[in-house]
């Protein structure tokens, strides 16, 4: 869930005898855009970008910790060491305290040039730093499980065991899932939310890219730079709003609705903040429409093919700001996650976007955890090997671009929504 309440439970805090004191969680209703803009009056969002590369999303690990030192939080002067929540139940499995590099570089106090802690956006403001823990890479080994783990688990014969960090990050796992061959290609790893970016060797931190609020997050052996986009957070939101008991409306059953609607009538900005967390999901669709002097939609199936065309249309434009950015032609898309299964939006995204999509694997969150590790025990020599047998193991779906011309005007429209 992308629930408001489920917001910044990301990281915790340790005292000096390795005990948990604190999360960020009591503070989540301080993560707001006002917060965001009182941190920017200390340090300018252009500075905290150039040290960051991250895109500003409310939820960052950057403004939970701003809010607690504006509440005067007690834990932030107790704290001795900050682990993210992969990194902290990898303390409690090996005593080991340090933090992962995909995970580290979301907190948006993470330098990407220098691949260390950004302590001075921090300091400026006010935020103590004393706490933050050593970085490690993905497949890092860190270490056996401890005495006190074995002794409470009561199982024999697990003292050989190595706990490997993989990439903690869910959406650093996919993106190691990518069943690239190379090339030109981009990924969208889609759920509740789209991450769609592209893999690269560095960081780009640009002018360009700050005003297109492109996040640099790390990966295995590379960088995501990717968009966070709105995913099927609308559809479940429409779902919930609809159903009386959990198996009402399959999702099948949704999907075919939405694919006998009339295509192309009207869109939204799937990244307006009305559709972050409204009562009513449907009902903020359709007022939308209607403020912008669009058809409303007045059925199900209308509402729900509304927002996955806005959601192809938004993968367009985020492909447009990527190649802009790298100044080349992306080939293929990628979509993976538990959004491959929706054919529809599958084949909506390749019309969008002018080019294939490739859907699948499912499952590449948990799959490339697997990977990071095999890798890491020496069973691939590369990530492109591993990556050779998975795309033998899971077959791929093709989906090719059809009726252009439909959707070119469509996007000419879907401009004026996004720029308004």
């Amino acid at each position: 869930s992308m629930g408001i309440d489920t917001w910044g439970v990301d990281f915790g805090l340790l005292d000096a005898n390795g005990e948990l004191i604190a999360n960020p969680y009591h503070y989540r209703d301080n993560h707001t855009d006002s917060l965001m803009t009182e941190a920017f009056k200390a340090l300018p969002r252009e500075v905290i970008y150039q040290h960051t590369g991250l895109q500003f999303m409310q939820f960052n690990s950057l403004y939970q910790l701003f809010a607690m030192r504006r509440a005067n939080a007690s834990a932030l002067a107790q704290a001795r060491t900050l682990l993210m929540m992969p990194d902290l139940f990898h303390y409690w499995l090996t005593g080991t305290q340090a933090c992962e590099f995909t995970n580290a570089t979301t907190t948006q106090f993470f330098n990407p040039r220098t691949n260390n802690w950004a302590r001075e956006v921090l300091a400026a403001l006010d935020i103590p730093h004393n706490f933050l823990a050593e970085v490690v890479p993905p497949g890092s080994t860190l270490g056996p499980l401890s005495t006190h783990t074995l002794r409470n688990l009561g199982v024999m014969g697990l003292e050989s065991v190595k706990v490997i960090a993989p990439a903690t990050h869910d959406t650093g796992s996919a993106v190691a899932a990518v069943p690239a061959t190379g090339g030109s290609y981009a990924y969208i790893s889609s759920g509740t939310w789209s991450l769609m970016g592209i893999e690269s060797k560095t960081p780009i931190i640009t002018d360009q890219s700050l005003e297109f609020n492109i996040t640099n997050e790390g990966g295995v052996g590379s960088f995501r730079v990717l968009k966070n986009i709105m995913g099927l957070w609308l559809v479940q939101e429409c779902r919930r709003k609809w159903i009386s008991s959990p198996t009402d409306l399959p999702y099948g059953e949704l999907m075919q609705l939405a694919g006998q609607a009339m295509p192309l009538r009207g869109f939204i900005n799937p990244d307006a903040h009305d559709f972050l967390h409204p009562d009513d999901m449907p009902l903020a669709i359709a007022n939308f429409c209607r403020a912008t002097h669009q058809p409303v939609p007045v059925d199900r199936g209308a509402v729900l093919r509304c927002a996955l065309e806005s959601l192809a249309l938004k993968y367009r434009y985020t492909l447009e700001q990527l190649e802009s950015l790298t100044g080349k032609r992306i080939e293929v898309i990628h979509i993976l996650g538990g959004g491959s299964q929706n054919t529809l939006l599958c084949q909506l995204a390749a019309n969008a976007c002018g080019r294939p999509v490739l859907a699948g694997p499912v499952e590449a969150t948990a799959l490339g955890n697997v990977m990071v590790q095999l890798l890491a025990q020496g069973a691939f020599a590369s990530l492109d090997e591993a990556r050779a047998v998975e795309r033998a193991s899971f077959p791929l779906v093709t989906y090719e671009p059809k009726d252009a011309a439909a959707w070119d005007e469509a996007y000419g429209r879907f401009l004026v929504l996004v720029n308004r």
